[in-house]
C-alpha cells in the first residue's frame, strides 16, 4: 500500500457518515416544510418536546451546537411563538428556553415525520438499531460533552 493510500476518499470513514447524513437530513425537508421548520429547528424542539424547559448550555450539549448556533435559531422559534427565551430567576447569566403551548401543538403534525423519513432509508429496524448505538458511541468517545 502506498503512503497516499490513506488519502483516498473511498478510504474515508467520515465521508460517507457526512454523505448519509446530508441525503437523510434532504429525506426530512418536505414534511419539516409543512411545519415551517429546519431540521436544526426540529431537532431543537424533539428536545424541547421531551423535555418542556432546559438552558441553552443544556439543549447545546444535547444537540452538540455551541451557543453561537443555537441563538439565531431559538429567536426564530421564539418569533415563530413555539418557545419563550428568559432569564433563569437564579442566574441571570443563564437563558432558560420553555416549549408554549403552540409548540407543544405542533408536536401533532411532527409525530408522523420519523416514520416518513425511516421509509427512505433502506435498513430494517434491528439494524438501524444498531447503527445508531454505534454512531452514540463514537460521539460519546470524541466529544468534550
Amino acid at each position: 500500500m502506498d503512503k497516499y493510500e490513506c488519502l483516498k476518499l473511498s478510504n474515508q470513514l467520515c465521508f460517507p457518515l457526512y454523505a448519509v447524513a446530508k441525503e437523510i437530513v434532504k429525506k426530512y425537508k418536505p414534511y419539516l416544510d409543512e411545519m415551517d421548520l429546519t431540521y436544526t429547528q426540529y431537532i431543537a424542539m424533539l428536545v424541547l418536546w421531551e423535555n418542556k424547559s432546559m438552558g441553552v448550555k443544556e439543549l447545546g450539549r444535547h444537540l452538540y451546537l455551541d451557543s453561537g448556533t443555537l441563538t439565531p435559531l431559538l429567536k426564530k422559534l421564539e418569533n415563530k411563538g413555539y418557545i419563550t427565551r428568559e432569564r433563569s430567576k437564579e442566574d441571570e447569566r443563564n437563558l432558560i428556553i420553555s416549549i408554549t403551548k403552540e409548540g407543544e401543538a405542533l408536536k401533532d403534525k411532527a409525530v408522523t415525520v420519523p416514520a416518513k423519513v425511516g421509509k427512505c432509508v433502506c435498513m430494517d429496524a434491528e439494524d438501524a438499531i444498531k447503527l445508531k448505538n454505534q454512531l452514540y458511541g463514537i460521539l460519546e468517545e470524541i466529544t468534550d460533552i
